[in-house]
């Protein structure tokens, strides 16, 4: 049976990957790594279908190394011990180069799966490589983190999509003996989501639906519709409509509708989806997008994860329901995280800004005679615990980064700091 085009069209060589230049172009970390032979231990942290499998199995064909591949989904510490052991008896007779040990959807791991690689990849014994959909922050156990560097991948770019669409068209061993008329491809690549084993997927199934057609195969808007309309795809929690739901989770939570944040949550738990993932998005959410319009929201969404964590489907569904419906509901401010945004582009602008020095801290005799500290005032000696004092550098003196917005939390707030601070807030 014919392998799907993606697997047909997957690379062997970094040649012929698509994608990642900060990771695998000319003299950047994985290239040289690969170039020296000095490989360590390391995680591949990004969305579905940008590369992460076909890079480790490129890594290991570069260097030449024994590879063994295991599914967090279906592996457990059994298998994990078989595949050291194998590693340590086979790296004899491979020329003493450690094998290369991949494990996909390492976010799945078990914290006693994950125990079980720690003494071999300290060791030696294996070079693990993980990949992840998920934050390895949140996944990975920090004894086996430490051990491992982090490389982020990232959705490809329309210039990547177009790469492999046209290679698929001429290098294919099907699509290139077929005659192929591209007419647009806006739909195709809005519809991938950066993705390419879906981009792949999609023009296999428009040129699927023109078998037998008179005339060439028209790729366009309106054949990737049709083909989409015609076969809708069931939720995928490893990747086809993963991030098309979660979006719209997201947004329905953000535009205050409990009832469609519900409809997109039910139908995420129903295909099979980790209930934490659903949490950690709602403690983003409670952050992001209601922050300090309603400062509770945070307290309950990381109450509700901390509860998934603990008690598991199906009982997690309940509080999953309770934090989406308050959150949903709440009223909104991003004031917290537009604030934040202001101040790393500022301090990018102003690395080298001085600390006041009264601001700065004198624990040596000679940093009091230059006057560390000197000036400064400590706020609860004085009226109202507050004292009129500079706190910013002199270079970005006056700057506001946040702006209070209008919802009765935080017009407490930008009461008090209109009269604390009249100079900068303004009545």
């Amino acid at each position: 049976m014919l392998p799907p085009l993606a697997q047909r069209m997957r690379p062997q060589t970094l040649a012929g990957y698509v994608g990642q230049r900060h990771l695998v172009g000319e003299g950047c970390v994985l290239s040289n790594m690969i170039k020296s032979g000095n490989l360590g231990s390391f995680i591949l942290w990004g969305p579905p279908g940008v590369g992460k499998t076909t890079l480790a199995r490129i890594v290991a064909n570069s260097l030449e190394r024994e590879f063994y591949t295991l599914s967090a989904v279906s592996s457990g510490v059994k298998e994990v011990r078989e595949v050291i052991e194998k590693s340590r008896n086979g790296r004899m007779f491979s020329g003493g180069k450690t094998p290369i040990l991949f494990i996909d959807e390492i976010h799945r791991f078990s914290k006693s799966q994950q125990d079980a690689l720690l003494g071999a990849v300290e060791d030696g014994t294996i070079v693990l490589i993980g990949a992840t959909t998920e934050n390895p922050s949140f996944e990975v156990i920090t004894p086996l983190l430490s051990r491992c560097q982090v490389f982020v991948l990232k959705p490809l770019d329309m210039g990547d999509l177009q790469t492999l669409m046209n290679t698929a068209l001429e290098k294919d061993s099907i699509l290139s003996k077929l005659e192929i008329k591209v007419e647009s491809t806006g739909a195709l690549f809005r519809y991938s989501g950066g993705d390419a084993r879906k981009l792949l997927g999609l023009l296999e199934m428009v040129v699927n639906a023109s078998a037998g057609k008179q005339g060439p195969i028209v790729i366009s808007d309106a054949a990737v519709t049709a083909c989409l309309s015609s076969s809708p795809a069931a939720y995928d929690k490893d990747g086809e409509m993963h991030y098309d739901i979660i979006s719209a989770f997201i947004k329905s939570v953000r535009g205050s509708d409990p009832n469609a944040a519900l409809y997109y949550m039910a139908r995420m738990l129903d295909g099979g989806e980790d209930p934490l993932f659903i949490a950690r998005r709602l403690c983003i959410l409670a952050a992001e997008d209601i922050g300090l319009a309603n400062p509770n929201a945070l307290l309950l969404a990381n109450a509700t994860f901390q509860i998934c964590h603990q008690i598991g489907m199906p009982e997690a569904r309940i509080p999953l329901s309770e934090c989406t419906i308050y959150l949903a509901s709440s009223p909104k401010s991003n004031a917290a995280n537009m604030a934040i945004d202001k101040a790393f582009a500022l301090a990018k602008e102003t690395q080298d800004a001085p600390v006041p020095l009264y601001l700065r801290n004198a624990p040596t005799k000679l940093m009091e005679e230059l006057g560390y500290a000197d000036g400064y005032k400590y706020a609860h000696d004085y009226p109202g615990h507050f004292v009129d004092l500079e706190f910013m550098p002199d270079a970005v003196k006056g700057k506001v980064l946040y702006e209070p917005q209008p919802n009765k939390s935080e017009d407490v707030m930008k009461s008090r700091l209109e009269t604390l601070w009249p100079k900068y807030y303004k009545k």
